[in-house]
Order: C-alpha cells, then sequence, then structure tokens
C-alpha cells in the first residue's frame, strides 16, 4: 500500500510538472544550477587530480629528495637560504645506505622556476629557452626516464667531462625534425657537443600542450661543472628498495648527512628531505579552497531551488485545499498527506537533480575538448553526491508545506473555494 501511495505521489509530481512547465522549471532552476556547478567543477578537479598523480608517478617512484633548504609549500627563511649547499659527494656516500638503490645528485642552469636559459643550435636551426642539466650517470635510474634514442652517458663519460648530450625530445624535434639526432653535434654556448640520446616525451601536471621539461640538455655532471662552475645548488635524489622502508632510509639519510655536515646533536637539522607526497599533499591543500569554492557557489544555488520547492508547493497546496478536504474525508490519514506531498516535493528536486547532472556532464564534455587542454573527468561519488543532496533539499524544503497539507480541517477543506 505504502509502494502504490509512493508511486501515486511520484505520478502527481511529474503531473505537477508537466501542467505547469515555466513555473516548475523556474522552481527547480537553483536546484539546475547548483548540481551542474558540483558536477563541472568536481570533474575538473577530478581531472587534475589524475594529471598531477600520475606527474608525481613520473618523477620516480621509491624515490626521497635532499635539498639545503626546504622549497614545496613553505617560504624558506634568512637561516635555510644561507645554509651550506649539499656536495656531489653526499650523494655519492648514500649509495652505500643498505636500502638505497641509486643516487644522484643534479644542477640546473635556468633563469629560474624551471625557465630555460639557454640556446641550442644545429646548423640554421635553434632551441630557445632550453633548460641545462648536469646530472651523474645515475639519473635515468632515479628519475625512471625514457630514452627514445640512443643511450645516456656513462661514470666515464662524467670523469672525463666528455662534450656530450642528452636532449628532451621537444629540443630534438625543433633542432632536427624527424631526422635522427644521434651523433650530430649541437652548439651550446662555448662549445660543440654530440647528442648521445633522446628522451621520451615527459608527463606534466596541468593542461595539454608541451611540457616545458622537454626542452631540455642533459650532459654528465663533470661537463656541467666546466661549463657553469659558479651554480652551487645541488638536488640529490635517492631511489632505494620498498616502500616500506621508507622512514628507515629517510632517517639513515639524517644521520649519514648531520654526520658529513658536521651538525652538532643540540642543533636542528641544515637539509630538508622530502618525497612526492610533499607535491601531493600541497596540491590537496590547493584544491581543498576549490572544493570550498564549490560548496560555497552551488550552495546558493541549491538553497534557492529549496525556497522555490517551497513555494511551489505552499501554493500547491492552496491550489489542492478541496483535494485535500475530499481525501480526508474519504479516509485519507495526516501520514498518506504528508507522505505524498513530501514525495512530490522530493521528486521535483530529483528532476532537477537529473537535469543538473546532465548539463554538469555537458560542461564537463565541453571543457574536456577546449583548446586549453584543461583535464575534466566525471566523478561518480559527486554525480552521486549532487543526486542525493537535490533530493534533500527536496525533503528539507518540502516538509513545511507537507505539514501543512497534512493538518488542514477535512470540514474547512471542503468549504474552501
Amino acid at each position: 500500500m505504502a509502494q502504490g501511495q509512493t508511486r501515486e505521489s511520484v505520478k502527481m509530481a511529474l503531473d505537477t510538472l508537466r501542467s505547469n512547465k515555466l513555473r516548475s522549471g523556474l522552481t527547480i532552476l537553483g536546484v539546475v544550477i547548483g548540481v551542474s556547478t558540483v558536477i563541472a567543477i568536481s570533474s575538473v578537479i577530478n581531472g587534475l587530480n589524475n594529471k598531477v598523480g600520475e606527474w608525481v608517478s613520473s618523477l620516480g617512484t621509491n624515490v626521497i629528495w635532499v635539498f639545503h633548504m626546504p622549497v614545496i609549500g613553505v617560504r624558506p627563511t634568512v637561516e635555510q637560504l644561507s645554509r651550506k649547499k649539499l656536495t656531489v659527494e653526499d650523494a655519492i656516500a648514500m649509495r652505500s645506505l643498505p636500502h638505497v638503490v641509486a643516487t644522484d645528485a643534479g644542477k640546473q642552469y635556468s633563469k629560474g622556476f624551471g625557465v630555460g636559459d639557454v640556446d641550442v643550435k644545429y646548423g640554421t636551426k635553434k632551441a630557445s629557452g632550453t633548460l641545462l642539466n648536469g646530472d651523474l650517470a645515475t639519473v635515468a635510474d632515479v628519475t625512471d626516464m625514457t630514452l627514445a634514442q640512443g643511450r645516456m652517458y656513462t661514470e666515464d663519460d662524467d670523469a672525463r667531462a666528455a662534450h656530450v648530450v642528452v636532449l628532451g625530445s621537444d629540443t630534438k624535434e625543433t633542432l632536427f625534425g624527424d631526422e635522427p639526432a644521434i651523433g650530430k653535434e649541437v652548439t651550446m654556448q662555448t662549445g660543440l657537443y654530440t647528442v648521445i640520446g633522446v628522451l621520451d616525451n615527459r608527463k606534466r601536471a596541468f593542461g595539454g600542450g608541451k611540457n616545458p621539461d622537454d626542452n631540455a640538455v642533459y650532459m654528465p655532471m663533470g661537463t656541467f661543472l666546466q661549463l657553469h662552475p659558479e651554480t652551487k645548488d645541488t638536488w640529490i635524489s635517492v631511489k632505494y628498495d620498498d616502500p616500506k622502508n621508507k622512514e628507515l632510509v629517510q632517517e639513515e639519510i639524517r644521520e649519514l648527512l648531520r654526520i658529513r655536515r658536521k651538525v652538532h646533536v643540540q642543533d636542528n637539522d641544515n637539509f630538508e628531505i622530502f618525497g612526492p607526497e610533499s607535491l601531493s599533499k600541497l596540491w590537496d591543500q590547493i584544491t581543498g579552497g576549490l572544493v570550498l569554492f564549490m560548496i560555497a557557489v552551488s550552495s546558493v544555488g541549491l538553497m534557492v531551488g529549496g525556497i522555490g520547492v517551497m513555494n511551489i508547493m505552499l501554493v500547491s497546496v492552496t491550489e489542492r485545499t478541496r483535494e485535500i478536504g475530499v481525501r480526508k474525508a474519504i479516509g485519507a490519514t495526516r501520514q498518506m498527506i504528508l507522505t505524498q506531498f513530501t514525495v512530490e516535493a522530493v521528486t521535483l528536486c530529483a528532476v532537477g537533480g537529473v537535469l543538473g547532472v546532465t548539463v554538469g556532464a555537458v560542461l564537463t564534455w565541453i571543457i574536456y575538448f577546449l583548446p586549453i587542454g584543461l583535464p575534466a573527468t566525471l566523478s561518480t561519488k559527486w554525480v552521486l553526491t549532487g543526486l542525493g543532496v537535490s533530493c534533500l533539499i527536496g525533503l528539507v524544503f518540502g516538509i513545511y508545506p507537507a505539514w501543512k497539507a497534512s493538518t488542514l480541517d477535512p470540514i474547512e477543506a471542503l468549504r474552501y473555494e
């Protein structure tokens, strides 16, 4: 009996929508806007989260980074900026630790913030704004770099400061196009360098287009130091054997560096150890703000929609006063009337929720195919949340009109004109 009553209430709600299309449409417009906002923004956040996850994974698996100061999510203090720099020897010393698989010490010549400052030439072609990196021969082992052509440089290349380079994919394409690059000589700053390898495309964190890291040149550390001995900052990457040993490896690195850097027992570390999860935490903080913005914007639409639903239901109660009196006169209870009008309100908002999800999905599709290449992936969790919240709005804002209908005096209702 209850199921039959519920079906009848849903049918009445849909009849109300059909008979008052404009009024009903304006009533649920707020719900549609609120839910579509949730779907569109959550899809962008979900897509960006997936991109960031892929990018962080591309930085290397089971990797710890060491630098003389914090660089992720904080502003370094004067003391941190003035700390003694890490060295190549520090990276090599870490290889003796039991769970360490490989280490790399890297230096970069750039304008800062990953903006290249080197021109690389081949014949009449030139790649501008190229990042110049000096690394140990183990760089590919630590950072999971993939070679598209050729080979990486060796420890022997490093020891004799060989004039050999590995090009990023965009640098190679700019200089050589579809021609093979291996064995060719490129001009860079003050000398000629032989190309021995070309890297595959690297993932980027956001959007589409080219990754700045693909316009880069990698050379042996010994060669880099001959070219730019003034570059002191050294970034150490450590690859370890098993994720479960992460904390142990961090503690071993901390102990080793405190000894090498002669840090007193009572003093704090004068270096920083962090990993890819630091980037993930920073991104979570950023997306946390976006989620709050999404909730704030969608709440306004949902509140407006809820008030509209309450208004139309109160009007509906007034218009159907005689109907309510007749139903009560032939045996309908207060509970039955309350359920009927509550289900009608929930149905109205549920229709708004379905339309909102549809509009949000269309917006997600449009965002995904925009020229800026902003990633957007529809989130099942937020689709269900949007539908659930829209139904909840109908329940909350529909309960008062339903209660008012259920408490009408049947005698007075029958007299109503």
